[in-house]
């Protein structure tokens, strides 16, 4: 049983990063796009995880950086270190990153409207309905991944 109350699937994995996490530009959330191309290009992403690779926020951090998730993930694949994952990644990184603005789209994705829909369905699918403190989808991959209790 998880911390969570929720049956362990094994398939969580509680090592990647946190969406919260920023990388050494400064940008949330591309530490765990990183450590999942790491996982998936070496076949150990889990099956829960497969269904959100270069999709979700994988997907919205490359358009706000107008680069193809196939390209980070070709890095990641053919690189030696983390030293040359980043060196290739600043390569293809545009020069200015918007920092500001994609973290502030991180922190309130689920803020929205719809966004607001779109949590409370998650939450009713994970029998969490009650968890008023959980706000953004960022928070329920730190909940899913036992970083909140």
């Amino acid at each position: 049983m998880s911390r969570n109350g929720r049956p362990d699937t094994g398939e969580i994995h509680y090592d990647l990063p946190s969406p919260y996490i920023p990388h050494s530009c400064g940008l949330l959330h591309l530490p765990r796009f990183i450590a999942k191309a790491k996982r998936h290009v070496k076949g150990e992403l889990g099956k829960s995880y497969q269904r959100n690779y270069k999709k979700g926020f994988d997907r919205f951090l490359c358009l706000h950086l107008d680069i193809d998730p196939d390209a980070v993930e070709d890095i990641v694949r053919t690189s030696q270190s983390d030293d040359e994952i980043d060196r290739r990644l600043a390569e293809l990184l545009p020069a200015d990153l918007r920092v500001e603005k994609w973290n502030r789209e991180l922190v309130q994705k689920g803020m929205s409207e719809m966004g607001r829909d779109a949590l409370e369905a998650a939450k009713r699918k994970m029998d969490i309905s009650e968890r008023t403190d959980l706000i953004s989808f960022a928070d329920m991959i730190e909940f899913d991944e036992e970083r909140i209790p």
